[in-house]
């Protein structure tokens, strides 16, 4: 790579992004991954050209290039992104970036967001994995902290805990995570902080837990999260009350769609669960409460601060999954509209087991692409 060709790191788009400004990217990956999944935001420009068309040059596409913007290049792990950078600069373009480590690194940032203030002091954050879709949510009061779903990239956490001067005495998982590897055994393990997950999806865990139960209360500095066990995602699937203000939803309920009932195969079996969770015990909680999901489906449901998150009154009005009469139409509707399953879901299911020990290249591969834990 010669000098006139810059970088950007995932980091930096993702504030672009997050700030809503006009972003132009040439995607550099084959037709097929792209359509699968690429970057998304409010206004990002994004077309497909991939790399092997470009090989003899990029005079093909310099009609779609704009003369006024910087451009941003990226592929799937941020060599194809450069030569095709440096060739545009060439062409007499001024300002061109190659994405540092391409989707690879994009799948793997994690943005901190403020959600709000807790009543006693301390306040509630959500780290977006805006490659992936994945929330994973930290709450800090008076210098005690609780992780829920966390990522398996640790760093991220870690250097925000270490700034904010907490100390982790709480990690939960809402659930048994088949979409993404789960980083929560490991934080805890490095941090001292006790780990929490559902036994009802743990039966085949290999390794020590404490066990998350209906109504069981967790005191974290001066704040009180409470679990609900909300099934339908999965058979364990619990959600936290968080200060009487935040409903952590884990897979159950998103801000435009409802959680798939069929990732350990149980799709029949589950989808009774589901509607049992959506339709009668949330609607026992408040409806001011703030949902705050484990992933979201499109940049659609991003708010103006890049949080991801709304009332679940709201929700209750405007989400079309919760808004199915029929229980029998509400079945279909589940069970006729999943997406594909998530890429090496059962692997990545083995792997939050224990049952599996992939090594940190294995696990980026294992996750590479969109969540898929959703009803469309």
């Amino acid at each position: 790579m010669t000098e006139s060709v810059k970088t950007i790191s995932v980091k930096e788009l993702a504030r672009k992004v997050f700030n809503h400004e006009d972003v132009f990217i040439i995607d550099a990956r084959n037709t097929d991954d792209f359509d699968d999944w690429k970057i998304e935001g409010e206004n990002v420009q994004i077309i497909n050209e991939p790399y092997f068309e470009l090989l003899e040059g990029v005079d093909s596409i310099l009609d779609k290039l704009p003369k006024d913007k910087d451009i941003y290049v990226i592929c799937a792990k941020g060599g194809s992104s450069e030569f095709v950078a440096q060739q545009i600069s060439e062409a007499g373009f001024t300002d061109v970036y190659s994405i540092e480590g391409g989707m690879k690194a994009w799948s793997e940032h994690l943005e901190p967001v403020k959600i709000g203030d807790l009543k006693n002091g301390g306040a509630i954050y959500q780290f977006v994995r805006i490659g992936k879709g994945c929330l994973s949510y930290l709450v800090d009061s008076n210098g005690k902290g609780a992780m829920i779903d966390t990522n398996r990239m640790l760093e991220p956490y870690e250097s925000f805990i270490k700034e904010k001067n907490i100390t982790l005495t709480h990690i939960l998982d809402t659930h048994l995570h088949a979409d993404h590897i789960s980083g929560g055994r490991q934080l805890a393990e490095k941090t001292g902080a006790t780990y929490y997950l559902p036994p009802k999806d743990a039966e085949e865990v290999t390794f020590n837990y404490e066990h998350i139960h209906d109504g069981d209360e967790y005191q974290v500095g001066d704040t009180t999260i409470k679990a609900v066990y909300s099934p339908g995602h999965t058979i364990g699937s619990t959600s936290f009350v968080v200060d009487d203000q935040y409903l952590l939803t884990g897979d159950i309920l998103f801000i435009d769609s409802i959680g798939r009932p069929d990732l350990a195969g149980k799709a029949e079996d589950w989808v009774g669960d589901l509607r049992n969770t959506l339709y009668k015990r949330y609607k026992e909680l408040a409806d001011d409460l703030t949902v705050l999901p484990a992933h979201y489906m499109t940049i659609k449901e991003m708010n103006d601060d890049g949080s991801i998150g709304e009332k679940l009154g709201v929700l209750y009005k405007e989400n079309h999954g919760l808004n199915i009469t029929d229980e029998s139409e509400f079945r279909r509707t589940v069970t006729e509209n999943l997406p594909p399953q998530p890429n090496s879901y059962q692997e990545i299911r083995e792997t939050n087991m224990g049952k599996i020990s992939p090594d940190d290249e294995k696990q980026r591969e294992m996750e590479i692409g969109p969540n898929r834990c959703a009803v469309r």
